[in-house]
C-alpha cells in the first residue's frame, strides 16, 4: 500500500526555497517523512481488523511532529510512550475491509471512525484503573501488550495511521457511522470528542463568560459545543486568522484578536466588565474579574499569561493545546488562585445525564441533528499530494485552512489483507 512513512530519508523538495521562506516551509522542505511503498496491514490478533482509509484528518499533532514546530522537544515525556517509524494520521474514516475471527461488532463493507486509542483492550491486557473508568487516554499500559509503544494509532509501529491507504484497529477502536452522517462529518469526531471531554470535565456555569483561546480544529469544535449544546453561557473566542473568526462569529461567538495582547486583555475586560488594573510593566490583569473558564487550544507562554490575565479570581484555565515551553508572568496562578487542567483527548465521557464514548456522543447528536460544524472542513488533498497539504496549513492565513484531510475515495486502492 501507499504511505506517508516518518522517521525515513526524505523525498527531494522539488524547489529551492529562499532565506526569506517561511521557517515552517523550511522544515518541511527537510522533514524526514516520504512515500513509501509499504505492505498492507495484517490482522494484529483475532480481535482486530483491517479499515480501507476513506478520509484522514491532519491533526495539530501531526503538522507540529511532520513541520518539526517546536524549539526543543529532546527532554518532552511523550518520546517515552512512542516509537518509530511511524505511519501517522489518527482522525480516520473507512470502511471494513476484513476481519479477524474473534470481531463481532462490526462486518466487512461497514462504514466507520475510528477511536485512536491503543489503551488496554487493543494491547490484550486486562483494564487498568484508567481504562476501568472509562478513560482511554490515561491508560497506564501505553508500553506493554503485544503491541510497541504508542499512545494512540499512528505512533506505534505496528497501528499504522490513516496517512495510509489501510489502517488496522481494534474492534474497540471503530464506531459504526449512521447512514445521515457524511464522512466529512464523521472525519470530525476526534478534535470534537477531545473538545467535548475538556468542557464536560470542566463545565462552563449557566450564565457565565467563558473564553476559547485558538480557533483551529479544536477550538472551533470547542465554540461549536458551547454555543450550540450549552444555551445559557456568553462564549468568546480568540482568533488569529480572518477564516476562523468568520466561521466562529457564525457560530453565535464574540470574536477578538489575538493581537496586540495588551489591546486584547483591554478587549475582553471591556466584553466581560471586568475592572482592568494596571502593573508597573507587562499586560494589565482583571481583577477580580468575570471570565470564569479559559479553554487554551494553543498552549503557548503567551496564551497561558493572556490568559491568567483575563481569568476570574478562583477561575479555571483548562489546557488543550500544547506548544513549546517558556517563560510566562505566572503571579495571577497563585494570586487569583486559579485552576490550571490539563485535559487530555477524550474516553467515556458524560454529556446530559448519560455517560458514554465520546464519539458515540457525537455520532448521537450528529444523526439528530443537534450540531453543525459546517465550513469546518476545509480542505482534500489526495496523499501523493502531501507537500501541498501540509504548504496550505503553513500558510493558513491566506488559505483559510482550518481542518485539512487526506481524501481517499475512488483512488482504485488495494483492499482487503496483507500477506503474513
Amino acid at each position: 500500500m501507499k504511505a506517508l512513512q516518518f522517521l525515513t530519508t526524505p523525498d527531494p523538495w522539488p524547489e529551492q526555497l529562499g532565506e526569506d521562506a517561511p521557517p515552517l516551509l523550511r522544515n518541511l522542505s527537510t522533514t524526514p517523512m516520504a512515500m513509501r511503498e509499504l505492505d498492507h496491514p495484517t490482522l494484529l490478533a483475532d480481535d482486530w481488523l483491517v479499515l480501507d482509509t476513506d478520509l484522514c484528518g491532519i491533526c495539530g499533532s501531526d503538522s507540529k511532529q511532520v513541520l518539526m514546530d517546536f524549539e526543543d522537544a529532546a527532554d518532552s515525556m511523550m518520546t517515552a510512550v512512542i516509537s518509530f517509524p511511524q505511519v501517522l494520521g489518527h482522525e480516520v474514516v473507512g470502511r471494513v475491509a476484513a476481519t479477524g475471527p474473534a470481531v463481532t461488532s462490526v462486518e466487512p463493507g461497514q462504514r466507520v471512525v475510528l477511536n485512536p486509542w491503543l489503551s488496554c483492550a487493543p494491547r490484550g491486557l486486562d483494564l487498568c484503573p484508567a481504562c476501568e473508568a472509562g478513560d482511554l487516554s490515561g491508560c497506564w499500559n501505553f508500553t506493554h501488550g503485544r503491541l510497541s509503544p504508542g499512545i494512540h494509532t499512528g505512533n506505534a509501529v505496528e497501528a499504522t495511521g490513516g496517512f495510509a491507504e489501510a489502517v488496522p484497529a481494534h474492534q474497540s477502536m471503530v464506531f459504526p457511522i449512521p447512514d445521515s452522517v457524511s464522512d466529512e462529518v464523521a472525519v470530525l469526531a476526534d478534535p470534537w470528542s477531545v473538545s467535548l471531554h475538556a468542557i464536560t470535565r470542566n463545565p462552563p456555569r449557566p450564565g457565565s463568560k467563558v473564553l476559547v483561546y485558538g480557533a483551529g480544529a479544536l477550538g472551533t469544535t470547542s465554540v461549536q459545543i458551547l454555543t450550540q449544546l450549552f444555551h445559557d453561557v456568553d462564549v468568546g473566542v480568540i482568533a488569529r486568522h480572518p477564516a476562523q473568526a468568520a466561521l466562529s462569529r457564525s457560530m453565535g461567538a464574540t470574536v477578538f484578536a489575538h493581537e496586540p495582547r495588551e489591546a486584547l486583555v483591554e478587549a475582553i475586560a471591556e466584553w466581560s466588565e471586568a475592572p482592568l488594573l494596571q502593573p508597573w510593566e507587562g499586560l494589565p490583569v482583571a481583577y477580580p474579574g468575570t471570565v470564569e473558564v479559559v479553554y487554551d487550544t494553543v498552549g503557548s507562554p503567551l496564551t497561558i499569561e493572556a490568559a491568567m490575565r483575563v481569568l476570574a479570581y478562583r477561575g479555571t484555565l483548562v489546557q488543550m493545546g500544547v506548544g513549546s515551553p517558556g517563560r510566562f508572568e505566572w503571579t495571577p496562578w497563585y494570586f487569583k488562585e486559579l485552576r490550571l487542567v490539563g485535559s487530555n483527548a477524550f474516553g467515556f465521557e458524560t454529556f446530559e445525564g448519560e455517560t458514554m464514548h465520546a464519539i458515540d456522543h457525537y455520532l448521537r447528536l450528529a444523526d439528530a441533528g443537534r450540531i453543525d460544524l459546517t465550513g469546518l472542513l476545509t480542505h482534500r488533498f489526495a496523499l501523493a499530494d502531501w507537500r501541498e497539504a501540509f504548504t496550505t496549513i503553513v500558510n493558513q492565513g491566506d488559505t483559510g485552512a482550518i481542518k485539512v484531510a487526506f481524501d481517499y475515495r475512488g483512488a482504485g486502492r488495494p483492499s482487503g489483507l496483507g500477506e503474513k
